[in-house]
């Protein structure tokens, strides 16, 4: 093999490993993962809480400290003590509340 294909081939397998390196990664450090997770557990912990027994269906969501609940509650308190709660956990920079109230259907 000539040297000009044996750089060559050396050069593609160089951008493999690259390519496939990058794609591997996150847009966030390792630490923002940590803190975005233990936000998660806490908020998730709050809203399973005793308090909160009549909502099932709560998505949460963090991405760099900032949540966003989605899911169905029974009533509209229950949607405004589930932001609270979120946004006194440490860490929060914002709440985005997509909670949908779900009123019981009428016989």
């Amino acid at each position: 093999m000539s040297r000009r294909i044996r750089r060559s081939l050396g050069l593609v397998a160089v951008l493999a490993v690259a390519v496939f390196v990058s794609a591997c990664t996150t847009t966030q450090s390792a630490g923002t993962q940590v803190d975005d997770n233990t936000i998660h557990a806490k908020i998730k912990a709050k809203l399973t809480a005793e308090r909160f027994s009549n909502i099932v269906n709560v998505d949460i969501n963090v991405t760099n400290g900032i949540v966003t609940l989605a899911g169905e509650v029974p009533n509209e308190k229950v949607k405004m003590d589930a932001e609270a709660e979120a946004r006194s956990v440490e860490g929060v920079k914002q709440v985005i509340n997509n909670l949908q109230v779900k009123y019981p259907s009428k016989p």
